[in-house]
């Protein structure tokens, strides 16, 4: 596979990347760039499924190092996943449970760790804990979600408007500071950050149509009627009823006959672009809009529409992230740094692609609740790792990684052994999950729960009371709730000791 490089404006091909990296051996300290996405789902990235999309260069991660095959989050929305990343912490810990809050950026942070010890520290992109970055020694951040169109950063206390497609911009901060700003005799921690897949999923003018003429299967259970799950029958997320038409969707007619709830802010993001890019962007859905409007669709036939038109845009998208990295890696190549950086690749957490008729995330059910991971490590592991892993994990990994000392109060693992090949028999066989926001977007209520490698037990509470339990081997969609079935109350017994053995652990007060 060849590698993808692009520039500010215009998509061009590199050249290939030609050798894997010489075995670590040189002596000196590790580089990391840990590169992470928003909402990208570990089923549109190729190392993991490929029924949707190739991406060669986050494959490339995969085959010259490791593929999670059970990577998961510990509360699966942004703020809160990237503040577990960041403190290696649960939620209840380090106090950002939903995305109302706002991060307490004096609490410990492995970049303030790695910072003492010697390390130059950087995080460039979307950053969405509110609060400015503390523990590095330079930021570039996106402001809030961020804008896929000419956007606004936050570059260390100053309102910086870059122009271009946000994905190619984020990365030209990064690698200009790769190149140009970091103090090249130390080692360095670069936190990349892309906004892209997140809603709304506009692609880059060069990426428009780029899966036009491809047909996506609708999920097996797509219609899913969520009996059983009376939480699942009250959420907001359904692309048939929740997706909007204009914001979501891009229907914003000239006429302005298509109305919606989120019509507005879809036209803001319109005139948020460049004459040229509106006139890409006009050329590729002015057609697509009037065909719609002549088709005046309705019932499955409208739902089924949305759903095609929904993972177009969101793989289109995908196309421009997978090319960055491609740009990244190559510049590790070019400059001799690949014998001594690790790349890590993942999402805050995973995502809904028409599974159970949904977009988004937030649920404990597998395809929001598991979240991609590879990682490459010179002269470490290649193939899968099968253990399950955290993001809570990510904190003392890299701490590991760095020769520093892990804090006691940091509550995951580090997982550099398992990137190292090493055996660890005595690995974790649980994992804990705790959802808080609601009442709130999507109205996912909030549950907590322990996965096992076989089994899933949720708790749905607030203002719903109802448990779910699910035997992951024989129903891997989540499909039939087992909970207070005949021959469960031996295993669900077994589940909320291991769940209450978690909460001790974790220190979980209720």
């Amino acid at each position: 596979m060849t590698l993808r490089w692009r520039a500010s404006v215009l998509c061009v091909p590199f050249a290939s990347l030609v050798a894997q990296a010489a075995n670590a051996g040189s002596g000196k300290p590790m580089n990391i760039v840990y590169i992470m996405s928003d909402d990208h789902s570990y089923q549109t990235i190729s190392a993991y499924d490929k029924r949707y999309i190739e991406t060669p260069n986050i494959d490339w991660i995969a085959n010259h190092g490791v593929r999670f095959t059970n990577s998961y989050v510990a509360n699966s929305i942004s703020g809160p996943s990237r503040a577990c990343m960041l403190t290696g912490k649960h939620s209840h810990k380090n106090g950002f449970t939903d995305n109302s809050k706002r991060f307490d950026g004096s609490q410990q942070t492995y970049p303030k760790l790695l910072q003492k010890a010697g390390y130059q520290t950087a995080v460039i992109g979307k950053w969405h804990l509110t609060s400015d970055p503390t523990g590095f020694d330079y930021w570039d951040i996106l402001y809030g979600q961020g804008e896929y169109y000419n956007p606004d950063f936050n570059n260390n206390g100053t309102r910086v408007r870059r122009p271009g497609y946000v994905t190619n911009v984020v990365t030209d901060v990064a690698l200009d500071w790769l190149d140009n700003k970091r103090d090249k005799t130390k080692p360095f921690c670069l936190l990349l950050h892309h906004k892209a897949p997140h809603r709304v999923w506009s692609p880059d003018t060069c990426d428009l149509g780029a899966f036009e003429d491809k047909v996506f299967p609708l999920p097996a259970n797509f219609y899913d009627d969520y009996e059983g799950r009376l939480a699942a029958a009250k959420q907001e997320m359904s692309i048939e009823k929740d997706m909007d038409l204009v914001y979501d969707l891009k229907m914003a007619d000239k006429e302005n006959e298509i109305q919606t709830p989120l019509g507005k802010w879809g036209r803001e993001n319109y005139r948020r672009m460049s004459p040229s890019q509106r006139a890409q962007w006009d050329a590729y859905y002015d057609p697509i809009i009037k065909k719609f409007k002549e088709d005046n669709l309705s019932g499955k036939a409208l739902a089924e529409w949305k759903f095609q038109r929904y993972m177009r845009d969101y793989l289109s998208v995908i196309r421009s992230v997978d090319r960055n990295i491609g740009r990244v890696i190559e510049y590790l190549r070019q400059n001799n740094l690949l014998e001594n950086t690790m790349i890590v690749y993942t999402s805050d957490q995973g995502f809904y692609m028409g599974e159970h008729g949904w977009f988004d995330k937030r649920f404990m059910y597998e395809e929001s609740f598991r979240t991609p991971l590879v990682a490459y490590l010179p002269g470490g592991k290649q193939g899968d790792v099968p253990q399950m892993v955290q993001n809570i994990d990510y904190a003392p990994t890299i701490l590991d990684l760095a020769g520093v000392e892990i804090p006691k109060d940091i509550q995951g693992e580090s997982f550099l052994p398992l990137l190292q090949g090493k055996k660890m028999p005595d690995w974790r066989k649980s994992l804990y999950y705790h959802f808080y926001e609601y009442p709130g977007e999507h109205a996912v209520r909030r549950h907590y729960g322990v996965r096992t490698q076989r089994y899933s037990l949720i708790h749905f509470y607030n203002d719903i009371d109802t448990w779910e339990l699910y035997d992951l081997k024989k129903d891997p969609m989540q499909m039939n709730n087992i909970y207070g079935k005949k021959g469960t109350e031996k295993l669900t017994k077994k589940l909320k000791d291991e769940l209450k053995r978690l909460e001790k652990l974790y220190d979980v007060k209720k």
